[in-house]
């Protein structure tokens, strides 16, 4: 290789360095790992070269056996991952090496503690691999070409894993990307044959194509004959063995291949399908969310192979978005070679390969919740994105509410561990209904005034916090047979579980009110739709109730801070005619003691359900002359 022109010496970017000085110091607590990550990008480089060559290929020149090549000097202290695959131009060696983690590095940093242990975990969920090279690496070269580009335009990228790196243009007469590591003083060990051997069994057996190393020789043997390559792995992609042939290394090693995530998968399912459609799958769950899993708009889907040859690393037509945790690879003969995502997404096959492979992972799910503690992993990381499953999938909506999981009034705990199947072998003898209550946070939701009579009778009730409970709710209507009732919209009905004598009683109570609830009205037109005696409360004197058909109140609030318009919409206000305080205002004879009196129990009942105050000066002057008016 011979040098030209346009060198030039570039900075990371402040974010970027930082984070690469805590990969380098602090991150790694395994070494090794630099090998599967270098190894893991040359395949991912052939994989993309058998890609493009489809439609040219002439990309092969005259190379068409793809491999990855590793060799060692034990004299200058050096290792060399070679390949040919696709190669880089310039342009994409400063967008893939020149910036770390792409987009993701502000956010990678933001969410760092200071605790070593914890920070390093947050690793797999960013692209930063080939900066594992500088584990063991005090200097690293990358010799690129990319297979359509001009020999004089290949690319030398050098870093030291500093402040800066260069980058010029060289002559390299092959396609493809070799990487050169200078290794640390103390890190010599790793240029050993053996050594390397070892690593690349045990982390990259699963590679599809050849991982190529000079055969040893040893004595005089070794100087007899010439240099002999032997290919290391197995060269068999995983996906297309027998299951009775893997390990469970091996299915998490492959799992960290394709995912670049650190921590072993929570469980995977693998399976060949044959009869109308042909087509293998192997499907894993991560233990941990990446980054941007609630960025709907993000990358996503699972790798795919037509006839085993590569096609797309990210084809999210083989499972709904509510599913966009899922890594994995699906291998298809019924999908023609030439596949471009406007075929895939108008074609039967993929959605019926759609649905199978939905069913696939509910399946897995369903069976993952048999393990309480594994099943509570999975749903503090992705609880909240299963939620999204029963507005999306309406044809597997009994198969998602039965994995879904809620805090309650059974437990009163914030962890969300109760499922519906428990909740209805739990429910009173004559409960027609799955009662809930949506809030802020789960204080909020536990100490809501509408649980009162709940309590009382001893109904348990869901308690439901999270951003997206509101909307699922409207999505989720019944389960088993049995609907659910927001305890805080529409008028309270108990059905069975409340005695004819009650529903009696209610009624005197009503009429015997009807003076005060009318004066009441007058002193709220503004605030409230209607107000009316409660059969919810037992303890606080007034609550807030939408109609049953309307918004609730965190869906308004959660639109309202989103900037979007929602439809006008006055609550109304149901008053305990048994509290002191309801007691007193009905005995008020002063029209503006009394209008301030209401307006503060409107606002109280506002507060009590976590809402915010429309004007909290006029409340607290309003409070404070009541309060005066008790001491003078």
């Amino acid at each position: 290789m011979t040098v030209a022109t346009a060198k030039e010496t570039r900075g990371f970017a402040t974010e970027a360095k930082q984070l690469l000085h805590l990969m380098i110091h602090s991150l790694y607590s395994n070494k090794e790992i630099f090998m599967r990550e270098l190894v893991s990008n040359a395949s991912d480089a052939a994989d993309k070269l058998r890609f493009e060559a489809l439609e040219n290929a002439s990309l092969y020149e005259d190379d068409p056996n793809l491999r990855i090549r590793v060799s060692f000097d034990k004299d200058a202290n050096t290792i060399t991952i070679d390949d040919n695959g696709i190669g880089m131009s310039r342009e994409e060696v400063i967008e893939n090496l020149g910036t770390i983690a792409k987009s993701g590095t502000a956010q990678f940093m933001s969410k760092l503690s200071g605790d070593q242990k914890k920070d390093a975990q947050l690793i797999g969920q960013f692209g930063v691999g080939f900066y594992s090279a500088f584990i063991v690496a005090d200097k690293v070269e990358v010799f690129t070409r990319r297979a359509d580009a001009a020999i004089d335009q290949a690319v030398h990228w050098t870093s030291t894993g500093e402040a800066d790196y260069t980058i010029e243009n060289v002559e390299k007469s092959g396609r493809g990307t070799q990487v050169v590591l200078h290794l640390k003083k103390g890190e010599e060990d790793f240029a050993d044959g053996w050594r390397l051997r070892s690593i690349i069994k045990k982390y990259s057996d699963h590679i599809s194509l050849p991982i190529v190393m000079e055969k040893q020789s040893f004595g005089d043997e070794a100087e007899a004959q010439e240099s002999e390559d032997e290919t290391i792995n197995k060269a068999t992609a995983l996906w297309t063995r027998s299951r009775s042939d893997i390990t469970d290394e091996e299915y998490k090693e492959f799992y960290k291949h394709i995912s670049h995530d650190f921590a072993d998968p929570l469980s995977w399912s693998h399976n060949r399908v044959e009869g109308k459609l042909d087509y293998t799958c192997l499907l894993y769950l991560p233990a941990r969310a990446p980054f941007d899993l609630y960025n709907r708009e993000g990358a996503r889907g699972l790798k795919l192979y037509v006839q085993r040859t590569f096609i797309m690393d990210q084809a999210e037509q083989f499972l709904p978005l509510y599913l966009r945790f899922i890594k994995g690879v699906v291998d298809s003969n019924d999908l023609s070679l030439n596949v471009s995502r406007e075929i895939l997404q108008k074609d039967p096959n993929v959605d019926n390969m759609k649905s199978a492979l939905t069913k696939r992972v509910l399946d897995m799910l369903t069976k993952l919740a048999g393990d309480q503690e594994q099943y509570a992993k999975f749903w503090k990381e992705f609880g909240q994105v299963l939620k999204e499953g029963p507005a999306e999938d309406y044809a597997n909506k009994e198969k998602i509410a039965k994995l879904l999981r809620f805090s309650s009034t059974h437990t009163n705990s914030p962890e969300q561990d109760q499922s519906l199947d428990q909740y209805i072998e739990r429910m009173k003898e004559g409960q027609e209904k799955i009662y809930y209550v949506v809030a802020e946070n789960f204080n909020t939701a536990k100490n809501s005034p509408h649980l009162e009579v709940f309590r009382k009778k001893g109904i348990e009730v869901l308690l439901l916090t999270d951003r997206v409970d509101d909307w699922l709710m409207g999505h989720l209507v019944d389960y088993r047979e049995k609907s659910f009732q927001d305890v805080s919209k529409g008028e309270l009905d108990l059905g069975a579980i409340e005695t004819e004598e009650e529903k009696q009683s209610q009624k005197e109570t009503e009429k015997q009110f009807e003076n005060m609830v009318g004066r009441m009205k007058g002193a709220l037109t503004e605030e409230v739709e209607d107000v009316r005696i409660t059969h919810r409360l037992t303890d606080s004197p007034a609550c807030l109730v939408v109609g049953e058909h309307d918004m609730g109140a965190q869906m308004r609030r959660l639109l309202e801070s989103a900037g979007q318009k929602v439809p006008d919409a006055k609550p109304i206000i149901e008053i305990n005619p048994e509290h002191p305080l309801v007691v007193k205002l009905d005995q008020e004879q002063d029209e503006d003691r009394f209008n301030d009196l209401a307006k503060v129990l409107f606002d109280q009942a506002s507060l009590a359900e976590g809402g915010h105050l429309k004007d909290p000066a006029a409340y607290v002057q309003r409070l404070n002359k009541l309060l005066l008016d008790l001491f003078v």
